[in-house]
């Protein structure tokens, strides 16, 4: 197995950053359409990146020193294996144990299935892996969050190479029956040992269990049917969407090896702090000053909602300054529905700096009277 560190340039405790940064550096310098570009050392940097730059990839790479892909459930040192020459049928049966089946949440239907390989019944084909999901975060304002908005994400993804249409192979050249399998996908290997005869099935490492393999390999990607790329997605936002929630873009993800299915991307919400409003679920809290001669004499106060528009309201008889004015309707669209929460106005008291005589003497007289 290949050394995806040091092919990478880096050691086992680099971060993703870390990652990130050498392969760019070393894919620049060796795409094979710059001057002085390698297509092989090409293609094993894409190979090194693929498996370090996937949490779960890079795990099983690093305790097993190879990537299990769930195709044939066998793996070269981890687990043991037995074949047994002669049985009645004819047949030798492989028995196997690969952890990465119950890492991953796997079966046993890898098991058996190699069981049945050794009675001559075939298996599929390797199935290419599924491009991995993504989870982005997008950044709104209050205001976009309360009327809905159309916004755009661009990040880094593994995207289907355009010059092979994601197939790994020169578009012209096609493909060709793998020899070293004869378009089987896999490969039986013997070996004799003090106990006997022992055989085992495993994927050719020539088509990597495909069967066939490209007459000349995409210069473009390197056989691998996917490049790296900065990527551009739409992303509609609902009116009400709550902070932190997520919207599923289905299929925008990375895509998959050699044309298999494209992951999805989740965006995770972020709505930005305001500067006025302070939202609870579907309800707008806003503070508002007020002052005590206003509120005595009966005034009507005025209030900005998060949509601009102007609303009015005025202090019963009797309020209790520490409570608050609820103003209905006039909060949050409620999300999937023509309702809206509630603004509600917390009051700020504000008195004044400075009193004259005349102001005392009739605040004075003011308290008489309330007495």
């Amino acid at each position: 197995m290949a050394d995806y560190y040091n092919i990478l340039g880096i050691n086992k405790s680099a971060s993703e950053e870390e990652i990130k940064k050498a392969y760019r550096r070393l894919a620049h310098k060796f795409h094979p359409d710059k001057a002085g570009g390698d297509e092989k050392k090409f293609k094993e940097i894409n190979e090194a990146y693929q498996v370090l730059s996937n949490k779960q990839k890079r795990a099983q790479y690093d305790r097993f020193g190879r990537v299990f892909d769930g195709a044939s459930g066998f793996s070269s040192g981890a687990g043991r294996e037995w074949g047994f020459e002669g049985w009645p049928f004819g047949q030798g049966v492989e028995f196997g144990f690969d952890p990465s089946a119950f890492e991953d949440g796997g079966d046993l239907g890898g098991i058996f299935e190699s069981i049945f390989e050794g009675l001559g019944v075939r298996k599929k084909r390797r199935t290419y892996q599924r491009g991995a999901d993504m989870e982005l975060v997008l950044e709104i304002s209050l205001e976009e969050a309360f009327s809905g908005a159309q916004k755009s994400l661009r990040f880094d993804a593994w995207i289907s190479c355009a010059a092979c249409g994601g197939q790994g192979a020169d578009a012209k050249s096609g493909f060709k029956t793998c020899g070293r399998c004869d378009g089987r996908g896999e490969v039986r290997e013997n070996q004799k040992t003090f106990f006997g005869d022992f055989s085992r099935i495993r994927p050719c490492v020539e088509c990597e269990g495909e069967g066939r393999i490209p007459q000349k390999r995409c210069h473009a990607c390197g056989g691998t049917g996917r490049i790296r790329y900065a990527k551009e997605i739409a992303v509609d936002i609902q009116q009400g969407i709550g902070d932190g929630q997520l919207i599923k873009i289905v299929g925008a993800g990375e895509a998959g090896m050699r044309g298999a299915t494209a992951g999805d991307v989740y965006v995770r919400i972020k709505t930005r702090t305001h500067a006025q409003f302070r939202r609870d679920g579907d309800n707008l809290h806003y503070r508002a000053k007020v002052n005590l001669v206003d509120i005595l004499l009966g005034k009507s106060f005025e209030v900005l909602t998060i949509e601009g528009k102007k609303v009015h309201f005025t202090i019963p008889e009797g309020f209790n300054l520490r409570d608050s004015i609820r103003i209905r309707g006039a909060g949050m669209p409620r999300l999937g529905s023509h309702e809206c929460g509630d603004l509600i106005v917390e009051l700020d008291l504000a008195t004044p700096k400075y009193f004259s005589s005349k102001a005392k003497e009739i605040l004075e007289d003011l308290r008489k009277e309330l007495e």
